[in-house]
């Protein structure tokens, strides 16, 4: 079904009103909540996507009390940054925000700017971000629509709906666009639809007793909310073999900067081959040129991909070759961009370090990002 042909919304203005008057007493107490600022929409919005809101509370205030303005984060060299986004995963999302950093101190003299197009223009800034921060912080009349605003307003309508479907998006885009339009107050009717569907309407068994638009929710009257929206395919997985090797000596560890592109981009690990398939100890004797002894494995799962590490230790007293690599000291670690997967393999070694927090913290109840496009 195409977008124009789905059922409209029906009442903007009476579901506008409604969450107006439910989110000052529902609202969640959250730091980038206490104190609006553009820059703090945009470090928080960035920190949300694909991430559960509990590891962005502690690592936004953390953030924010090293970077407390763009033109500190934009002055900061790149591993200060991975390293300060560590245990949120997705470090492009880091990079890019640095970026946007730089260019508002370039292009707007420090400060964040308050009009969706301006915001847009900014490295890695999508349609949804540009309208949160312009709505939210600027009560700006922008539409917004991400996962949680797909859901809520596809059951209210009762529109049958697919997840990452391009007809879906842009019909809830239209719909988001009446709903705001229809508002007393952008930033207050935007922000309630969001958390309307991160606490309540939620993609499986959604609280519809407690729900302020219940008495007009299509799906609920029909007995189909649990289905709508249609999840997204589910991307095919793979696993991959990862063999990584850890040198400690003289205080320090080995460590290796990966590539440009790809999984964890340009962050810190020990030399390590990746293979399609388990490689023995005699090829990586080879790869590394030193006698090599597996001492621990386990299995690390991405959103797209399982990746089945072995830990390898060197020989006692051989040194393998690693161009490139450098010996960092264990108490500088936390200083360096390291992927989750790198302080188990420190761990899975033996190394005496202390995993930071938020890289040991499960991850579970991850906020759904932009819909479309532009929210990738």
């Amino acid at each position: 079904m195409g977008g124009s042909e789905l059922p409209q919304v029906t009442d903007p203005a009476g579901v506008a009103r409604r969450l107006e008057a439910w989110f000052p007493s529902a609202a969640r107490d959250l730091p980038w909540r206490r104190q609006r600022s553009g820059y703090a929409a945009l470090v928080s919005e960035l920190m949300l996507q694909q991430t559960q809101v509990s590891r962005v509370i502690a690592a936004f205030e953390a953030f924010m009390a090293r970077f407390p303005t763009p033109a500190a984060l934009a002055a900061a060299d790149e591993d200060a940054v991975l390293a300060a986004w560590q245990g949120l995963g997705y470090y492009r999302r880091a990079r890019l925000l640095h970026a946007a950093a730089k260019a508002v101190v370039e292009r707007h003299g420090g400060q964040v700017p308050a009009a969706a197009a301006q915001l847009g223009e900014l490295p890695g800034i999508g349609r949804y971000t540009a309208g949160a921060i312009a709505s939210i912080v600027h009560d700006a009349r922008e539409p917004i629509v991400d996962g949680n605003v797909l859901r809520v307003l596809s059951r209210v309508a009762g529109a049958p709906t697919a997840a990452g479907e391009r007809a879906s998006d842009a019909w809830a885009w239209e719909q988001a666009a009446r709903f705001v339009g229809a508002a007393r107050s952008p930033a207050v009717a935007n922000e309630a639809l969001m958390e309307l569907g991160a606490t309540v309407c939620t993609p499986a068994a959604p609280a519809c007793g407690r729900c302020p638009l219940a008495s007009s929710c299509a799906a609920r009257a029909a007995g189909t909310a649990d289905a709508i929206p249609s999840p997204r395919k589910a991307a095919a997985r793979r696993t991959v073999h990862w063999h990584a090797l850890v040198d400690h000596r003289d205080g320090g560890v080995l460590l290796d900067r990966r590539p440009d592109r790809g999984l964890w981009a340009r962050l810190w690990q020990p030399p390590t081959v990746e293979s399609d398939v388990p490689v023995d100890a005699a090829v990586l004797a080879l790869a590394w040129g030193v006698p090599v002894t597996c001492t621990a494995s386990f299995v690390h799962v991405t959103s797209h991909r399982d990746v089945a590490f072995t830990v390898w230790h060197p020989a006692p007293g051989a040194r393998p070759s690693a161009p490139g690599a450098v010996r960092v000291p264990l108490d500088e670690l936390a200083g360096r961009g390291l992927a989750n997967a790198t302080w188990r393999v420190f761990e899975s070694a033996g190394l005496p370090v202390r995993t930071p927090p938020s890289a040991a913290a499960p991850r579970r109840g991850r906020r759904p990002g932009p819909a479309g496009p532009a929210g990738s």
